[in-house]
C-alpha cells in the first residue's frame, strides 16, 4: 500500500510540475518575427508598385508625338480592342492600388505590433498563411466562417412613402 501511495504522490507531483512549466498561448509575433514579414511585405510592395507603374503607362495616353489620334483610321475593331484594353488595364490597376494600400497597412500593423492576429478570433494568425498572403487579416477559421455567413439584406435608408 505504501508503494502505491507513494507512485499517486509521484504522479501528483509530476503534474503540478508540468502545470507550471505550461507556457502562456502566445499573444503576438516576436520582433525577430515581424522583421521578417516586413522584408517580405517590402519586397511585395516594390514589386506591386512596379506594376501599378507599368499598368498606368498602358492605359493612360503618353505624349508619343505621334500620328495615332490624328491619322484616319478604317481598323474599327482593333480600335475597340484598344479601349477594351485600356479598360481592362485600368481595372487591374485600381486592383493593384488595393493591394499595395493593403501592403502599407499591413506594415503599420507591424510598427503597432498588432501584425499576424487575426481581428475576429484575437488569435495569431499562422506564417504560413501570413508568408504567403502577408496582408491577410483574417485566420483560415475566420476567412471561412465569414464566406459561410448568411447575408444580411440592405438596410432602407428611406422609408417607403
Amino acid at each position: 500500500m505504501k508503494k502505491a501511495a507513494n507512485v499517486k504522490e509521484k504522479v501528483k507531483v509530476k503534474a503540478k510540475k508540468e502545470e507550471g512549466t505550461v507556457e502562456k498561448a502566445k499573444t503576438r509575433y516576436s520582433d525577430e518575427e515581424l522583421e521578417e514579414f516586413r522584408q517580405i511585405i517590402l519586397s511585395k510592395l516594390e514589386k506591386a508598385q512596379n506594376d501599378l507603374k507599368l499598368l498606368t503607362e498602358s492605359y493612360t495616353t503618353g505624349n508619343d508625338h505621334d500620328t495615332n489620334d490624328t491619322s484616319p483610321t478604317f481598323k474599327v475593331l482593333e480600335e475597340g480592342y484598344q479601349v477594351f484594353s485600356k479598360e481592362e488595364n485600368s481595372k487591374f490597376a485600381a486592383r493593384q492600388s488595393k493591394f499595395i494600400k493593403a501592403l502599407e497597412n499591413a506594415l503599420i500593423r507591424i510598427e503597432n505590433k498588432s501584425y499576424g492576429i487575426c481581428r475576429v478570433t484575437g488569435k495569431l494568425i499562422p506564417k504560413d498563411r501570413l508568408r504567403i498572403v502577408p496582408h491577410a487579416t483574417l485566420s483560415i477559421e475566420a476567412k471561412r466562417n465569414q464566406a459561410t455567413a448568411p447575408v444580411q439584406p440592405p438596410s432602407q435608408l428611406a422609408p417607403n412613402f
